[in-house]
C-alpha cells in the first residue's frame, strides 16, 4: 500500500501532461473543423480559456494523485475524475468570466454553455480516458508488473 502511495503522484503527472496534451489538440482540430471559437464570447477576454483548461488539469491532478493511492476502484475513479475536472472547468468559466464583464447572469449563462458546448464535454470526456489508463498503470504496478527495459539494462539471465 505505501509503494502505491508513493508511485501515485508521478504517474498522476505524467497522466496530467497527457490530458492538457489532449484537450489541447483536441481544440485545435475541433476548432479547425467546425469553425468555431473555443471561447465564443469576446467579453471574457484571452486568459479564461488557459484557466479553464488549467484548473480542469489541476482538478485532474489532485484527484489522480489521491486515488491513484487506491487502484482497485476504478470505475468510481475514473467517473470521479470526469465530474471533478469538469466542475473545475465550468466554476473557472463562471468565475472568470465574472471577473471579465462583471455580470453575474452573463457568466452563468457563459459557464453552463461552455460546459455543455462540444469544447466543455470534451474536458470531461479526455480526463475520464487518462484516469483510466493512469489508473491501469498503478493497478498493473501494484500487481508486481515492471516497466520495460532495454537489452542492456537487463541482467544477464539469458
Amino acid at each position: 500500500m505505501q509503494e502505491n502511495a508513493r508511485r501515485a503522484w508521478p504517474v498522476a503527472g505524467f497522466a496530467t501532461a497527457l490530458y492538457l496534451a489532449l484537450v489541447v489538440a483536441a481544440y485545435g482540430f475541433v476548432s479547425l473543423l467546425t469553425d468555431a471559437e473555443v471561447i465564443s464570447s469576446e467579453d471574457a477576454g484571452r486568459l479564461v480559456g488557459p484557466a479553464i483548461v488549467g484548473a480542469s488539469a489541476l482538478a485532474l491532478l489532485l484527484h489522480l494523485g489521491r486515488a491513484l493511492g487506491h487502484p482497485e476502484r476504478v470505475l468510481a475513479a475514473t467517473l470521479l475524475a470526469a465530474v471533478w475536472a469538469w466542475a473545475a472547468a465550468v466554476v473557472v468559466a463562471i468565475v472568470g468570466y465574472a471577473i471579465a464583464t462583471g455580470t453575474l447572469l452573463a457568466s452563468l449563462i457563459f459557464g453552463l454553455g461552455f460546459g455543455v458546448g462540444w469544447f466543455g464535454l470534451l474536458i470531461p470526456a479526455f480526463a475520464a480516458l487518462v484516469a483510466w489508463l493512469a489508473l491501469l498503470v498503478a493497478r498493473a504496478q501494484s500487481g508486481g508488473v515492471e516497466r520495460p527495459r532495454w537489452p542492456w539494462e537487463r541482467d544477464d539471465e539469458q
